[in-house]
């Protein structure tokens, strides 16, 4: 006989209760699970892929960059250092990047310009200007341009095999290195191997040191980086006279 107003413990009572603690805790069960599994993949991710997905996100909205530059040119079989100084500037053309660099020292100055598959050198003092096409290279030329401004991290991937080695400071930032080796064997006939110190926080390249199979290299430094600030349409056009001479070296 069971007392007026006790419960009774029936395999029914059990059911409906777990039941009702069941769909209580669903929710929060989920959530839970859904936080531990992206704890774990973010942690399951490279220092790599960390670095590569940085950039790729600064190329999807990247539209222009400017930044003084030092570049190191040295030549091996002759023991030459050539250093080239001014300002760089980079932007996306529908496509295509474009870059422009005003060499202001060593004096007389130069002007660099590379739109429509075109590479112009301007020697203001003689109001010379000589044009390279790039043609069939284009994309192999642009594929250097654009390492670490405004190039993603995925087609940074397709040209190259990439590895991380390390962290290393630039003008007091941790960078990541990279090491890069150009997959088409004619790519690699120019530059074998390549050095990138990105800036992990945006994405953007500090440093990139490009060797040639015989030992000469190219060393360049950026700073003082401006990301997506207007830049004039005149700074990709080359201002030149009406006495400028055009030349257009063959092979």
């Amino acid at each position: 006989m069971i007392a007026r107003g006790t419960s009774c413990p029936t395999e029914s009572g059990y059911s409906a209760r777990q039941n009702g603690f069941r769909r209580l805790h669903r929710p929060a069960l989920l959530c839970l699970l859904f936080l531990l599994y992206t704890c774990a993949a973010w942690a399951q991710k490279t220092p790599l892929q960390q670095v590569l997905e940085q950039m790729d996100r600064t190329a999807a909205n990247f539209h222009t960059t400017q930044a003084n530059f030092v570049w190191t040119q040295y030549t091996k079989i002759v023991d030459d250092t050539d250093i080239q100084k001014g300002t760089v500037f980079f932007r996306r053309s529908g496509n295509q990047v474009e870059m422009a660099a005003d060499i202001a020292d060593p004096q007389p100055s130069k002007y660099v310009l590379f739109t429509d598959s075109k590479i112009q050198v301007y020697q203001t003092k003689i109001d010379q200007v000589t044009e390279y096409n790039a043609g069939k290279d284009r994309a192999a030329f642009e594929s250097f341009l654009v390492l670490g401004f405004g190039g993603s991290g995925q087609d940074m991937l397709k040209s190259f095999d990439v590895t991380y080695s390390g962290t290393e400071k630039v003008d007091g930032i941790d960078t990541a290195k990279l090491s890069l080796v150009p997959k088409a064997e004619k790519i690699r006939n120019t530059f074998d191997h390549i050095w990138l110190w990105i800036d992990p926080a945006r994405g953007v390249s500090l440093r990139q040191q490009l060797f040639a199979p015989g030992g000469d290299y190219r060393l360049a430094t950026y700073s003082d980086i401006r990301l997506n600030e207007k830049i004039p349409e005149s700074t990709f056009k080359l201002k030149t006279t009406g006495k400028t001479k055009f030349l257009s070296p063959k092979g």
